[in-house]
């Protein structure tokens, strides 16, 4: 287990920032829940930097191992990564949902934020932590097939989007009705840190919300988790404008969309982080007073963002039309 001084941690922040991160590659490798495997469970679709690998090892220099960033902050070479949406047609066979960037641009991937109040709150004036290397996390339960059990966490949601800036009612379940612009999915993680591991061995342990109100409300952290970290979430638009034909989906009635284990409730969304900022650039742009666009944060163009890729290093079929997911998961 990876340990670190809070000492370490004690820097204050005044900043939220928001950026797009391109595709870097989709396909069945998970690092953090099946580290070395190949292939892992499931379809994941990845961002980040391009020393991405099946193992991650938490002494791994991501920053000087990868030549190029997805992100649009030049030196995040984080990874953030998520589960795969698919349709399943009426006759029983799935298809890849395409994802929508939300900076123009962009080809498909996660819209990050890192933030330390709520996000209508400009000002973003509490005090918080900013990561350091070899920390990582995970939130969500892949088998939670239930609204008691996705309950556990917090704010795990979608948004039927009526156009784009449609950004409520949200849900725990996959929305039940056709979206018009597509469906957003949102995975905000806890913001109470241990103070001493930069990992547990469930990826969750060392993090924790706050003991009472939320983290909007400036809640307080318990204090087995007494450090107050920045808020990540990730955004992840899915263009389900294909699948809107009703006549095509399940003869049931039931909405058509599956993650790439076989969850058909939505309850099971889920996201995985493992931090990669090069030296304290994410510190300096936290320590600066800014909101989305901070000055002097090293950003590229869409273009390198786009060019940065990765191939794939399984060899299956994960696009098209097929018979089953990737890894032969039942519809649950």
């Amino acid at each position: 287990m990876v340990a670190l001084s809070v000492v370490l941690f004690s820097v204050l922040s005044h900043a939220l920032i928001r950026f797009q991160c391109s595709q870097l590659v989709v396909e069945r490798l998970d690092p953090l829940v099946n580290p070395g495997s190949m292939p892992s469970t499931h379809v994941h679709q990845i961002v980040g930097g391009n020393s991405f690998n099946a193992t991650m090892d938490p002494k791994k220099d991501m920053p000087g191992e990868s030549t190029c960033t997805t992100c649009s902050f030049s030196e995040d070479f984080s990874n953030y990564w998520t589960a795969v949406l698919y349709f399943r047609a009426r006759n029983g066979t799935f298809k890849r949902v395409p994802q929508t960037s939300q900076i123009s641009g962009a080809t498909a991937g996660i819209t990050v934020y890192y933030m330390q109040d709520a996000l209508y709150d400009t000002a973003q004036k509490s005090k918080v932590t900013a990561f350091k290397p070899g920390f990582r996390m995970f939130i969500g339960d892949v088998n939670a097939r239930s609204k008691a059990e996705v309950a556990h966490f917090r704010q795990l949601t979608y948004t039927c989007m009526d156009n784009a800036g449609t950004r409520e009612p949200e849900t725990l379940n996959f929305p039940n009705r056709p979206c018009p612009v597509g469906i957003m999915v949102n995975q905000r993680f806890p913001t109470c840190w241990d103070g001493v591991n930069l990992d547990s061995p469930d990826h969750m342990a060392h993090m924790a919300y706050p003991e009472s109100g939320t983290f909007e409300s400036g809640g307080p952290c318990p204090t087995s988790h007494p450090v107050r970290t920045a808020q990540v979430l990730f955004e992840v638009v899915w263009d389900t404008r294909q699948f809107n034909n009703k006549a095509d989906w399940p003869a049931d009635g039931s909405q058509p969309f599956v993650w790439s284990f076989g969850d058909s409730t939505g309850y099971a969304n889920h996201a995985d982080y493992v931090f990669g900022w090069k030296g304290d650039a994410l510190q300096k742009i936290l320590d600066t007073a800014c909101v989305v666009n901070c000055a002097g944060a090293k950003t590229q163009s869409t273009t390198n963002m786009n060019k940065c890729t990765q191939k794939t290093v399984i060899d299956e079929s994960i696009d098209g039309w097929l018979k089953s997911l990737p890894g032969g998961h039942q519809v649950s």
